[in-house]
Formats: C-alpha cells, structure tokens, sequence
C-alpha cells in the first residue's frame, strides 16, 4: 500500500504542478555548468575521433573573387591538435573575449553599486513617484536594475513589496510586480550594463574566422541598444497591464490607509541626496567631455579616413574604456558626496568589493574557453553552420519563423539551464554562424537569444531566486493558513513570462520588417 503512495499523491496533482515538477527533477539533473563544458568537451574530442574527415564546402568572396572553400573535421585526440592545445592552454583562457569585457565592466559598475548609487537612485525614484505611477516606476527601476547585476533583481521585489504595504495595497502584488520586471526584464535597459558586455564578447568569439561574415562586422556592447531601450518601454508598459489587469484580480488589493513609517525606513538619507547630486554633475561633465571628443570634425572619436561616427569610428571602438570611464567617475563622484568614499584609499577597496560576484564566472569561464577553442580547432562550428545554414535555406522558412523558433528553443532550454551565459557560450558558436549563412547578423541572433533568456527566467523552478520570493511571500502573507511554496511564486509570475515573450518577439518581428538598426551602425541583416 505504501508503493503507490507517491503514485496517487501525484495523481491528485493538477497537470500545472506536474509540469512545474518534472521541469525541476530534470534541471537538477543537470551539472553545474563548470563540469557541463569539461564533460562537452570531452564529447568533442569523441566526436572529432569518429567524424575526422567528414567535408564540407561553402562558397567564399575574396577581393571580388568567389572561391569554392573545403573543410574536414580534424581529430582532436592526434597529436599535433593535442600539441597546440596544450601549448595555448593558459592563452586561450586569457584571450578568451568575454573575460576582459566582464572584468573591466565589473570594475566601473561595482564602484558605482559598492558606494549605494544604485541603492539611493532606485529608492529615490520609486518612493518620489505618484500614487497612481507606483507600478511604472517600480517596472521601469526593476527592467533597469541589471545594471547592479543580480542584486537588482533582489532589491527591486523587496523595495517593491514594502512600497505597496506602506501605500494600503497588497504587498504579494508589489513583490510579483518587482520580481518579474527585475528577473524577467533583465536584458533590457535604458543603458549599457555588464550583460551587453557579456554577451557581445561571447557574439565576437563565435564570429572569429567564419568565412562569409565579413571583417568588421560590430560585435560590440552596443550591438543590441537600440532594441534594448524600445524593449523597456514595451517591458514597462507590459508589467503594469499584467499587474492591474491580472496580479491584482488574483490576489485581490483592499486598500487601506498609509504607512509613513513603512516608508520612512527606506528614504534616502541627505547624504545619499547630496551624493546623487554629484553624480549627477559628474554625469553632464562626461557626457559633455565625449560630446566635445565626438561632434566637430577631425576630432578624436570620429573615424581619421571619413570623419563619420557610424558605423565604425574610434567613439565606437573605444565604448568598454569609455562605459568604464563614466562609472568610474560617477562613482567617484557619488561617493565623495555620499560620505562614502573619504580617502583614495576607497576607490580601489570598492571596485575590489564589485569584483567578487564576478568569481563565479571566472571559474566557469576557464572550460568554457577551451571548450569554444576546441570547438573551432575540429572545425565543427563551420560544419555545423554550413550545414545547419543548407537545411535552413532547403526548409524556406523566411527571417521571422527562423526567429520565432530560435526564441522558442531558447525559452525551452531555459527551463533547465538558466545561466545565461553558459547557455550562451554553447548556442553562440552553433547559431551565430549558422544563422549568417541565412542573412541574419550576429546582433540579430544575440537579440532573439535574449529575448528567450531572459522572458521565462521567473518562471524557471530552479532560478536561483525563488527562496527570496518565497521569503518575501512569507513575510507579507495575510494570515497563517496561507500555503507558500515555489508553485505560488511560479503561477503569479506565468502571466507576466507569457506576456513578456509574447511582446518582445512581436518587437523583434516589427524591428525586423522595418529594418531598423539594433544599434549603432548596426543592421539586422548581414
């Protein structure tokens, strides 16, 4: 009798929660993502074994030329592969792309986070909104707060939930609200945070000797940009219609009167004011300082042969320095202000602070690498792409179904490996190449892979945040007998990822057809 115990507990559930089950004891089967890249790279070194010397051939354009190109998978287990792998071993890690980018966006965007900027500003900007604005701005700040990394996506749910209590509204409304903009808007943004930096390293790594994609094609941080800001806008307006329409028909909002005191706990002190003030001064100095470097002819960020700024030139080229320059000196700035900062003994201790959530990624960085080394050495990324890119062109599904199924396969695989980044390291030098042999540029398939990423992140039962929902959920819950478990956190976040994937693919579509630039200088189309 107690055999099929579990087996009718199971029965009694509904399809939902199976569903949300079988998600969670598959992705737990998964390795950490550090042996995930040694045990594919092992599988590499099998496959080149067996498959050595399978071809292909691809048609190449050399100096108006067009030449037919033929390449074999070669063995990586010879000794001549194993000679040159061992040999580069230390350089490939250190010249791995995505590593300096990180670090040195780390760097500036840990100054500014490590001295409260990104605190006060979030605060500010919420407890300063109209009433009837609250949700908003609570969407707005949470699709914006990646630019504190994965402690936005903590602090904007927390800060959101103590918001709705102190207002007289339900606080399981504000903390869903936070959660989905801060988790699930977390690629968007009205600027350029370490995520851009990320991913467009990886993007360049992929595209490193793929024949038909021609020299100089942008891989870097701005590459999405454009499409990021618009996709804010339709995150935010997004979060509000689900929030009012739906969140708070489920959970119900009987206001009552005000908190001040609720509020008062989270008001941004005169200091952090007078802070916020002069980084705001800092900020205009900059902008000014690179406006000047930019606008007149001839000068230093305008490209030396043409004087054009797009689509390439020195300003572009020169964005990592310039994005670290301008956290570095906000920061500063901010810092003096706020009190924070008192010595220059500071500066560097904080930056070092900002630099520890950046280990994890170095570790994992390391296989990752050689991973994306061994890969290219055996030739499969161009067999791969060759081929994939022939039965792509033979099933004549145009841009946009390429697109949309691309973006599906993302948000699936999502479910199960929700690092982002390694998820990315595996898909970028498959699809990057794959997809520009049907047309589609290395921008335009690093923007659709975000929109599958990041859309169903809050609905991922193994998302590293869901304990913190559930916790907030605990706190705020209206009475004793009130269940709260991961299922409660999952079904109020479902109508926001569907929502979310629904309206930033229709942007991605309409942003296709009208052939609007993803970022500067940067087209959909190869």
């Amino acid at each position: 009798m107690s055999e099929n115990k579990p087996e009718a507990l199971m029965q009694k559930k509904s399809f939902f929660e199976k569903f949300i089950y079988a998600i969670e004891v598959i992705g737990n089967k998964f390795p950490h993502p550090f042996w995930l890249f040694v045990v594919l790279s092992l599988i590499l070194f099998g496959l080149s074994y067996w498959l050595q010397g399978k071809e292909v051939s691809y048609m190449v354009s050399k100096a108006g030329k067009v030449t037919e190109q033929t390449v074999s998978v070669v063995n990586l287990v010879s000794y001549d592969a194993l000679r040159t792998f061992f040999a580069n071993f230390v350089k490939t890690y250190m010249n791995f792309a995505p590593l300096g980018l990180i670090l040195t966006m780390m760097l500036g965007i840990g100054l500014v986070e490590q001295t409260g900027m990104i605190s006060a500003l979030m605060r500010k900007t919420i407890l300063g909104a109209p009433r009837v604005l609250v949700t908003a701005v609570i969407a707005i700040v949470g699709i914006n707060a990646n630019l504190a990394s994965d402690a936005g996506i903590i602090f904007t749910p927390v800060i959101a939930g103590a918001v709705f209590k102190a207002l007289g509204r339900n606080p399981w409304i504000g903390v869903a609200a936070g959660y989905a903009a801060g988790c699930g808007g977390f690629t968007a943004n009205l600027f350029i945070a370490g995520t851009d930096a990320l991913l467009s390293g990886i993007t360049a790594t992929a595209i490193e000797g793929v024949p038909y994609i021609p020299e100089g094609t942008p891989t870097h941080p701005l590459i999405n940009w454009y499409f990021m800001i618009a996709g804010t806008f339709v995150l935010t307006f997004l979060t509000v219609y689900v929030t009012e329409r739906y969140i708070v028909k489920m959970l119900g909002d009987n206001e009552t009167g005000h908190d001040e005191e609720e509020l008062k706990k989270h008001a941004v002190t005169p200091e952090e004011n007078r802070g916020l003030f002069c980084a705001l001064i800092a900020l205009i100095a900059y902008i000014a300082l690179i406006v000047w470097m930019t606008y007149p002819q001839g000068s230093l960020f305008r490209n030396p042969a043409n004087g054009d700024i797009l689509p390439r030139s020195p300003l572009l080229n020169s964005v990592m320095p310039l994005l670290f320059g301008l956290f570095f000196v906000v920061g500063i700035a901010y810092g003096i202000g706020a009190g924070v900062i008192k010595k220059g003994e500071d500066v560097p201790k904080l930056m070092q602070k900002g630099l520890i959530g950046s280990t994890g990624f170095m570790v994992v960085v390391l296989p990752a690498s050689l991973f994306v080394e061994l890969f290219r050495m055996s030739h499969f990324d161009t067999i791969l792409s060759v081929t994939g890119a022939e039965f792509l062109k033979s099933m004549n599904l145009g841009g946009i179904p390429l697109l949309v199924l691309f973006i599906l396969l993302v948000t699936f695989l999502n479910m199960f490996m929700i690092s982002g980044s390694a998820k990315w390291l595996i898909l970028a030098p498959i699809f990057v190449p794959m997809f520009a042999g049907v047309g589609f540029s290395p921008a335009l398939t690093q923007v659709a892979y975000r929109i599958g990423d990041s859309t169903t992140n809050i609905i991922s039962p193994l998302s590293y945040y869901l304990p913190v929902m559930i916790g907030l959920l605990e706190q705020y819950k209206p009475d004793d007998n009130t269940e709260v478990g991961i299922g409660t956190v999952i079904s109020m976040a479902m109508p926001y990822s569907l929502f979310y994937l629904l309206g930033f693919t229709v942007l991605l579509v309409i942003w296709y057809l009208a052939g609007i630039p993803l970022g500067p200088g940067v087209a959909a189309g190869l």
